[in-house]
């Protein structure tokens, strides 16, 4: 039996690597990889290697790879090596599998796709696992009498050990076995003629470039279970061990179904134009998968500092977007104003708003009232632009028990100081002067200066739309 490949046999610099293909946008479950790799090399003072896998030419793109490296800048995770592209090592690989080829642990095979669909038709028929059954194997070859037929062009297949078990401790999902007599030998060049060597294959360019660029651990999606047991043999085959293998559950929506577009937005660009923070953002997809105690609020630094392996879960995460929007609520309250205001101003451009109130005034007074950016933009109509006030919201709140004082407050705005202090005392003097509550004097000035019963307290908001805005929207008191 092959020994395990264990955490506790590495001495070597931690060196992690985040390996997204250029075949559209990165979703939720992707950044969540990229971000545990990054935050696990970040806290063994290791490097985080960015390599763009874009093999698959029909479906790369040079506007995706674009917007990878823009979303990994705009969420933060700075990579300290690459972007390596792997259609720029082509030669790398051809020279790895030609050191296979000399060393007889890979050889061609001629089978066509059209025999092999036939196997495996038998196989099944037969009630076997189907599989390719290693007929162009060199001893097979000659057993069988096998000749190369005239105009197929081989690929090239890796030899599997027939024998054993390839077993690794996996850093979320605990020891994991897979007997050798389960796998076939793998493809890992396409068809090309005799003397050439073809595209080579995913599973077998990730071996050259894990080893080449010294990966020590690997962090990717359970979806890539079956292929590490391929993939670990290829690399003794090279002389060379593994690096740790860690495999993060898929990604839940809240019905317990796999993420999707219904759930909610899952690409990056999406939560950047609805007004979410990056900190919040790696916050909450921190939190699918892994925890730190009872935190359910922190920081990317903080991140850092906590992270470890042995805190991931083996379990499906389930995504919840209304936490995420609390999340970034909270992150938005934490913020300093200036921060936020400098944040903030593009979504109050976009909308034409500007340049009084300044920015650092709308976050100041909105903060903890909308939980996106956008959101708070959206809010700030009121004090930017005067509004449509419904009659029967005018009639409900300005009445002839408190016209009177209403009017007073108007022409006491004209020349008081203006701080929201002072416009606070004024409202508080008025109401007691006519024998009013305060709410009777401060609701009817919302409804008149927002056009709703819904807004921050009356001094600030007063002093946030400024004088003559102010007096120019209670003139029809």
């Amino acid at each position: 039996m092959t020994s395990p490949v264990s955490a506790s046999s590495r001495a070597r610099p931690v060196r992690t690597r985040f390996a997204p293909s250029p075949t559209g946008t990165l979703h939720l479950g992707n950044i969540r990889t990229a971000l545990f790799a990054w935050a696990f090399a970040r806290h063994h003072g290791g490097q985080f290697i960015l390599r763009i896998e874009d093999t698959d030419l029909e479906r790369s793109s040079e506007a995706s790879a674009e917007g990878i490296l823009r979303d990994l800048a705009w969420l933060g995770l700075g990579f300290d090596e690459g972007p390596y592209f792997q259609m720029q090592r082509m030669a790398r690989y051809r020279e790895v599998i030609a050191q296979l080829l000399a060393e007889g642990k890979a050889y061609h095979c001629y089978m066509s796709p059209a025999e092999l669909d036939g196997l495996r038709e038998e196989q099944r028929a037969r009630g076997e696992k189907p599989r390719y059954d290693g007929r162009w194997r060199p001893e097979n070859r000659a057993r069988l009498g096998l000749t190369p037929p005239p105009g197929v062009d081989p690929v090239i297949r890796f030899r599997n050990p027939d024998d054993g078990v390839v077993a690794w401790d996996d850093a979320v999902k605990g020891t994991i076995e897979i007997a050798n007599a389960e796998m076939d030998d793998l493809v890992i060049a396409r068809a090309a003629p005799v003397g050439e060597v073809g595209v080579p294959t995913y599973n077998f360019c990730v071996v050259v470039d894990d080893l080449d660029m010294e990966i020590t651990h690997v962090l990717r999606g359970d979806g890539h279970v079956m292929n590490t047991p391929r993939q670990i043999n290829i690399f003794r085959a090279l002389g060379a061990e593994p690096p740790v293998f860690g495999h993060l559950p898929t990604v839940l929506g809240h019905d317990g179904e796999k993420l999707s577009k219904r759930h909610g937005a899952t690409g990056l660009d999406e939560y950047a134009q609805a007004g979410y923070l990056p900190e919040a953002i790696i916050n909450g997809l921190a939190r699918l998968g892994w925890s730190h105690g009872d935190d359910e609020i922190f920081t990317p630094a903080q991140l850092v500092e906590w992270f470890n392996l042995e805190s991931l879960t083996p379990s499906p995460a389930r995504f919840d977007a209304s936490k995420f929007e609390w999340l970034n609520g909270e992150h938005i309250k934490r913020l300093p104003v200036a921060e936020l205001a400098q944040r903030l101003k593009p979504f109050l451009d976009a909308r034409g708003y500007g340049p009084e109130p300044a920015p650092e005034v709308v976050a100041e007074l909105l903060r903890e009232r909308a939980p996106t950016l956008a959101k708070i933009a959206e809010q700030a109509c009121y004090l930017y632009v005067a509004p449509e006030v419904p009659a029967v919201l005018r009639a409900e709140h300005v009445t002839e028990a408190n016209r009177t004082a209403l009017i007073e407050v108007r022409e006491a705005l004209g020349t008081i100081a203006w701080t929201a202090e002072a416009i606070g005392v004024l409202l508080k003097d008025a109401a007691k002067r006519h024998g009013l509550k305060p709410p009777q004097v401060m609701m009817p000035l919302r409804v008149l200066l927002t056009g709703s019963t819904q807004a921050p307290s009356v001094d600030r908001l007063i002093h946030a739309i400024g004088r003559q805005q102010v007096l120019s929207r209670l003139e029809s008191i």
